[in-house]
Formats: structure tokens, C-alpha cells, sequence
């Protein structure tokens, strides 16, 4: 955990109808001075999102060798590289080269995160997925966290029903390809 970081608390219920995925998980999640908490709460989205056996946290700003969420196989080894925001090509490069999947998940405009890739060295950049969501949805969901946190997640036909602390919000969770 980072010196100076905020610990915030989701109790999370995550109902994915798209892949069958039903769990109910806690998360504690420390949010370093830096970070800000439209990315952190991207984070928790993209866990959420991705969220198979072996998924977790990396040590996340302070770590320049892990994405911000990983997901690793009973052996240790890679399956799924998940970085937030705006990585560059060479993070992306390194991390398709490690593991089976590639994804981002952004809370920026994706074609603003993509420009800096065009023409750039990415291993597999065809199988690299950007997911993002609708102008202002994390803007709107933001001022509603708290130090502790009730989540409930729904995804149906790719559409993220997200009830954080009691207020209920809407966005489709939109996929972008490289290349």
C-alpha cells in the first residue's frame, strides 16, 4: 500500500449476464495522492468487468512492471493484462507480449487515448481491446463515492447498470479496436 494513500471499501455484488458471471466480493482499494478517483473508480469497473478467478489489484501508480488490475492462472503466470486511462504503446507492447489478453478500460475519450498508438510497435495490437463508457458517466458517479462503498454491478447486452451508495446509473460499455 502507498504511503499517504485513501483507503476506500467496496462491498460489491456483480450480477454479468453477458459472461455468466455472478459473485459478491470486498475491496479494498487504496487510492494513492496521485490517482485520481475517476481512475480509481475505472479500476473498480474494469475489475468488475473482467472479473475472473485470479483477478487482482496490481500495486497499481507505484508499479511500472503490472497493469492497474491483472489477472493471473494457478501457476502465477499472466492471462490478462488490464490497464485504466491512457497507457502507451510500449506498456501496451510489453503486456500483450505477457499475457493472452490485452485490454483498456478508459474514462477519457478513447480516440484521444488511442492517437498516440497510431504507428507505433504493439505486439498483437488487433487482439487489443479499448472499452469506454458514455460522456459523463463517471464525471456523474464520481461525487458519489464514499471512504465506504455499496456496489452493485448488472451487465446485460453490454449495458453497465452501476447502483453506487443508493444512486442507480446507465451507460453502454462501448468496445474500440486498434488498427
Amino acid at each position: 500500500m502507498a504511503i499517504g494513500a485513501t483507503i476506500h471499501t467496496f462491498d460489491v455484488q456483480l450480477a454479468d449476464t453477458d459472461r455468466g458471471v455472478y459473485e459478491e466480493y470486498s475491496l479494498r482499494v487504496a487510492r494513492h495522492p496521485s490517482e485520481t478517483d475517476a481512475y480509481m473508480l475505472t479500476r473498480l469497473l474494469a475489475y468488475g468487468l473482467e472479473f475472473v478467478e485470479g483477478i487482482a489489484f496490481s500495486e497499481g501508480l507505484s508499479s511500472t512492471e503490472e497493469p492497474a488490475v491483472v489477472v493471473r492462472d494457478l501457476t502465477g503466470r499472466t492471462t490478462a493484462w488490464v490497464e485504466v486511462g491512457a497507457p502507451d504503446a510500449e506498456r501496451l507492447h510489453y503486456g500483450s507480449r505477457l499475457a493472452d489478453r490485452t485490454v483498456v478500460y478508459t474514462h477519457r475519450d478513447p480516440a484521444k487515448v488511442m492517437a498516440p498508438w497510431e504507428g507505433k510497435r504493439i505486439h498483437r495490437s488487433d487482439d487489443i481491446r479499448v472499452y469506454s463508457f458514455d460522456p459523463g458517466f463517471i464525471d456523474a458517479a464520481v461525487p458519489l463515492l464514499e471512504r465506504r462503498n455499496t456496489v452493485t454491478m448488472t451487465v446485460t447486452e453490454r449495458v453497465l447498470y452501476l447502483d453506487l451508495n443508493g444512486t442507480t446509473l446507465t451507460t453502454a460499455v462501448h468496445e474500440h479496436e486498434l488498427g
